[in-house]
């Protein structure tokens, strides 16, 4: 299941819309950020249910 999230760039603060697939279940992967174009990390944490319970973005160089 697709979700749709509205998260904002860690590097130029831009808000844009986060496509997360919650039948994969937790991930942490990378995606470029649609405005800057420069990487993020993304981390979900998706429960047993298929919910995602948390996202969490940060700078490819933290």
């Amino acid at each position: 299941m697709l979700v749709v999230k509205h998260v904002r760039c860690p590097y130029c603060d831009e808000d844009f819309e986060a496509h997360i697939d919650t039948s994969a279940g937790s991930q942490l992967y990378v995606e470029d950020c649609y405005v800057c174009c420069r990487p993020i990390s993304f981390h979900t944490l998706i429960d047993r249910d298929g919910k995602l319970m948390s996202i969490e973005l940060h700078r490819d160089d933290d």
